[in-house]
């Protein structure tokens, strides 16, 4: 990355040594995302009067010695988070207009620290997808090669980041949809532990899955995000009220003697060779760090595909109910009666992936199919959960060393044609979400192409202090989170 975009850390040392001011910084993220945005498609609404007016405020706050470590800083938003006044669409033409009445508590902690908001990133609709490539306002490019994708579905949030067009972003992560972007553009991405960060103001794909998360240069970032995103929140009935513990902390621990556990897996038939290779280095590196690795099973892994399509499709049917062209949301042009409106509203408003899940998950739901298929996959994902558990339990590990995608970014339109194959981008990290931990992706290498490798970290429910001390230690001893794509204005 440009060095003229700082990381978050850097970026927060330097506005308050007074070496740099926000309005500074939010001009130059504003000028790269000008300059470079057209080819990335990684933002959909930037909202420049809106970001200059919030950088002049922190200004004057920092001025009055009232600023935070994010006072000031940039961020990128998911077009998935409603911001109250400033378009919110979901990356879908449903939503193409909505301007939200009220803000997200995500983004209204993020605001009352003093983070500059410049817009809202491009994603898969309704997060639905692994390529962001279903949105209606078109793909994003991956800036490593604009021919191929960032991931999904927040793609637009990683390859903002990647790019330098914003100091962080935020995204959200239903299936691996932080960490498979975070992996595919050489970036870090935390997904929570569920409960640990309000899903209030966050349009919901599926309940019981949806996260969100900081997407980052590197984890000192993320943690420093992490630590004014996540809390309880009484508008969030799923929020977890437990005391957040100082994440800057954790990243001062060392690994020697920590228990990572490696299962066997992940490392079977579709896991590409560079990959494999790229993630036995992090092995070896955790070793020489002082880290005890043993290998470990997670049996019910080949069951995660099958169990997450019923689940989240059967929420999303549930869902996406309420945009029926009545409240909110598109309207289809002169219908001739109720059941027209519904029809031609929802066939005109959501794209093919969406229908596609709606499809599926009203089916499952259906009489005569409930208990055949989504209260069996609800089954299994007890059994996955258990299955975590007991690792963590009988092997006394703090974290589970994984590859997080099986391949790097492939090209644009490859796999459009074949949902299965899409589906299957995201068998490293459906897990997580099915049991509810929390887990990050972190740069590991690059493939022959130049393309980015991740690695994922996973801890135990509210344990993502161990995921920082571990990705910490290794980003301490490589320097892969230091690689950045050339610039391809």
């Amino acid at each position: 990355m440009d060095a003229a975009i700082p990381t978050l850390a850097q970026a927060a040392r330097a506005l308050a040594t007074g070496e740099l001011s926000s309005v500074e910084l939010t001009r130059a993220c504003l000028e790269r995302i000008e300059r470079l945005d057209p080819s990335l498609n990684a933002f959909i609404t930037v909202d420049a009067p809106g970001a200059l007016a919030a950088a002049e405020q922190a200004d004057q706050r920092r001025a009055r010695g009232e600023a935070n470590p994010l006072t000031g800083i940039p961020l990128a938003i998911k077009d998935l988070f409603c911001t109250k006044g400033l378009r919110t669409t979901c990356g879908s033409r449903m939503l193409e207009g909505f301007l939200p009445p009220y803000e997200s508590t995500v983004t209204a902690r993020l605001r009352a620290a003093g983070a500059v908001v410049l817009g809202k990133t491009n994603m898969d609709e309704f997060a639905m997808g692994s390529s962001n490539e279903t949105s209606f306002f078109g793909p994003v490019a991956n800036p490593w090669d604009r021919t191929r994708t960032p991931g999904g579905s927040s793609g637009g949030s990683a390859a903002a980041v990647a790019a330098g067009l914003c100091v962080a972003s935020i995204g959200t992560d239903t299936g691996g949809s932080i960490r498979q972007p975070a992996a595919m553009t050489g970036i870090t991405g935390l997904k929570p532990t569920y409960g640990r960060v309000s899903r209030f103001g966050m349009v919901a794909f599926a309940s019981s899955l949806d996260q969100a998360g900081p997407m980052t240069r590197d984890i000192r970032d993320a943690a420093m995000l992490l630590q004014e995103m996540a809390g309880h929140d009484p508008m969030d009935s799923t929020a977890i009220d437990t005391p957040v513990p100082d994440y800057g902390a954790a990243l001062e621990r060392s690994v020697r003697g920590l228990r990572i556990g490696v299962p066997e897996e992940y490392f079977g038939e579709g896991l590409h060779p560079e990959v494999r290779a790229a993630i036995e280095q992090v092995t070896r590196v955790y070793r020489e760090l002082g880290a005890d690795l043993c290998p470990i099973s997670l049996p019910m892994t080949r069951h995660a595909i099958p169990t997450y399509y019923i689940i989240a499709p059967a929420e999303a049917s549930s869902n996406l109910a309420r945009y029926d062209g009545i409240r909110f949301g598109h309207r289809c042009d002169q219908p001739k009666d109720l059941k027209d409106l519904y029809a031609r509203t929802r066939a005109e408003g959501f794209g093919a992936e969406v229908k596609r899940r709606i499809m599926l998950g009203t089916y499952v739901l259906s009489s005569g199919y409930y208990d055949a298929y989504y209260r069996k996959a609800q089954r299994v994902r007890r059994l996955i959960a258990e299955d975590f558990a007991r690792a963590f339990r009988e092997h006394d590990l703090a974290v589970i060393l994984t590859p997080t995608a099986p391949e790097t970014a492939f090209r644009l339109g490859e796999k459009n044609q074949d949902p299965v194959s899409m589906y299957l981008s995201d068998i490293y990290t459906i897990n997580v979400n099915l049991a509810g931990l929390p887990a990050a992706s972190l740069p590991c290498g690059l493939d022959a192409r130049g393309l980015p490798i991740g690695f994922q970290l996973i801890g135990r429910p509210l344990d993502e202090a161990a995921i920082l001390t571990a990705g910490h230690a290794y980003q301490q001893a490589t320097q892969w989170h230091l690689a950045s794509p050339g610039e391809q204005p």
